[in-house]
């Protein structure tokens, strides 16, 4: 890997580490997401720096940032943007909306409407906002960094399957080691550093990388592996859905990032493996959920399957 890239991605980790002092491996994460040209769902309780982090990694590139605070009376329009008529020109005018920037924090995402949600998707998966009936191209890059409460907190809605098979992950913060908490409590970064974090990389850089990505090498019997575990979720009693292509595809841009990450031209078996749980749990559906609304089995199920098939060599 060139020199230039190892200092792209060495500063990027430590600016981001500056202000969200947690789970080091989050912030691998959300950076392999970026690479991988995804979208990241961060999950997880009130107040342990779900919108510090998605923050910090926006402010750290040097593009537009847009922040969606996500409540019950946002529209879709309040999103996407909306064609106002301009008297002065007897016209209408397109007024974009936040969505048109290259990295999007839409914090607690699960507090609006499913027919709100729904306007990410489009943007998600196509890059593209369509408005009476006119196509709209996004501004490469772009990237949502979405936060979300459990679905147990008071005033939130279910994420539809197909809102949540366009976040590349889905990832748990926890709660921070007594020390990083304790340098949280003393240096209080969301106060102070956060709001003078300065950016390490331009958009074009983050272009580059992920052009980057794509040529990473990965064996064939890695991509094996992949169609056999999702081949495995789909025969699986536990689940009425398994893996779609999608997921495949995603888990395999993700292993390229993270070797890339880990400044490897090639991808090795850890590379799928480590990125299992936060690439596909969120995209299989279990039959308890369907019978009983039970969120949690897809974890427990989705590491059974991938104990019963074998790792290539």
């Amino acid at each position: 890997m060139a020199e230039s890239t190892k200092k792209l991605l060495k500063s990027l980790r430590q600016n981001i580490a500056s202000v969200y002092m947690g789970n080091s491996l989050a912030i691998d994460r959300v950076i392999t997401c970026l690479l991988a040209r995804g979208h990241v769902l961060i999950e997880d309780v009130p107040g342990v720096g779900k919108t510090v982090l998605a923050t910090s990694v926006a402010k750290s590139i040097n593009g537009t940032f847009a922040r969606i605070q996500c409540t019950p009376d946002l529209l879709p329009s309040d999103i996407t943007g909306i064609n106002m008529f301009d008297q002065s020109t007897a016209s209408f005018q397109f007024k974009a909306g936040p969505v048109f920037s290259n990295i999007v924090v839409a914090d607690e995402v699960n507090r609006t409407t499913p027919r709100t949600q729904s306007a990410l998707l489009e943007a998600m998966s196509e890059n593209a906002v369509t408005l009476d009936g006119v196509t709209k191209k996004l501004p490469p890059p772009f990237m949502v960094i979405a936060t979300q409460n459990p679905y147990e907190f008071e005033g939130t809605y279910f994420l539809p399957e197909n809102q949540l098979d366009r976040f590349l992950m889905r990832i748990h913060l926890g709660y921070p080691s007594p020390v990083d908490e304790s340098r949280v409590l003393q240096q209080q970064p969301s106060k102070t550093q956060l709001s003078e974090l300065t950016p390490v990389m331009s958009a074009d850089d983050v272009c580059k990388l992920q052009d980057q990505v794509d040529s990473v090498k990965i064996a064939d019997s890695l991509i094996e592996y992949i169609i056999e575990l999702s081949t495995a979720t789909r025969n699986a009693e536990d689940l009425q859905v398994g893996i779609s292509t999608r997921g495949g595809l995603a888990l395999t841009q993700v292993a390229k990032a993270t070797a890339m990450l880990a400044d490897r031209d090639y991808c090795v078996p850890e590379d799928v493996i480590s990125n299992v749980l936060p690439v596909c749990a969120h995209r299989i559906v279990s039959r308890a959920y369907m019978q009983d609304g039970d969120t949690n089995a897809t974890q427990r199920i989705m590491q059974q399957v991938l104990e019963t098939v074998p790792i290539p060599s």
